[in-house]
């Protein structure tokens, strides 16, 4: 995983603590689909309610794809979260844009892919969250499936697993994050989110989060 900044990744993390995109609890940890607990749940659409905080992740990601992938030609947006977020940029950078879907559509042309397929394309992939990876590799081979070029992933936060850094580096794709759990653990303790206290909890649960609090 690469970022654009450390300073704009502290920046990022403390506003998506301050608009509650991202909880911490500890005490009273979320159980994730995969049935995980965890002590942190993360909502980024929350970001795009906020001009504020909306165009601060806008910006960034614009500079992420115009420094790691210049020579970028369409955006695409993975289903759901990343659609908006790539339609903001693909905009902004005014190049064309297509959103992949988790499973084709049940109906009509059937697609896998929405928008103007041309292969060859060479094409950034636009996520919101990373977690393990999987979600989000899966749309960027279903876009070389479809004859894109892909060229990397931008995304606005990463739990920062390994296991997600294997998977890209074995896909070979790069992956762009503005924050990281690494960058908002000093930045929810600075800002009183969480104390000196829970912090040992929260980073034992990076390391490993199948786990943690099962004793």
């Amino acid at each position: 995983m690469k970022i654009l900044d450390p300073s704009i990744a502290a920046e990022v993390a403390n506003k998506l603590l301050e608009i509650q995109a991202i909880r911490l609890q500890p005490s009273k940890p979320f159980t994730w689909a995969s049935g995980w607990k965890s002590p942190i749940y993360c909502d980024n659409r929350l970001s795009l309610s906020f001009p504020e905080v909306r165009k601060l992740i806008k910006a960034n990601l614009v500079k992420s794809v115009q420094h790691f992938f210049p020579t970028v030609e369409a955006i695409a947006g993975v289903a759901t979260a990343g659609i908006p977020q790539g339609a903001l940029i693909s905009d902004e950078l005014n190049l064309p844009f297509v959103y992949v879907r988790s499973k084709p559509k049940g109906h009509g042309m059937e697609n896998m892919i929405e928008g103007k397929v041309t292969p060859g394309q060479k094409v950034v992939v636009v996520e919101d969250l990373v977690s393990t990876g999987g979600s989000s590799l899966k749309a960027a081979q279903d876009l070389r499936n479809a004859g894109f070029e892909v060229l990397g992933m931008v995304a606005i936060f990463s739990y920062g697993f390994d296991v997600a850094d294997k998977n890209f580096d074995e896909a070979g794709i790069s992956l762009v994050c503005l924050s990281h759990y690494d960058a908002l653990l000093p930045q929810a303790v600075e800002n009183n989110y969480v104390d000196e206290s829970t912090l040992k909890s929260l980073e034992e649960w990076r390391k490993n989060p199948a786990v943690w609090m099962q004793e």
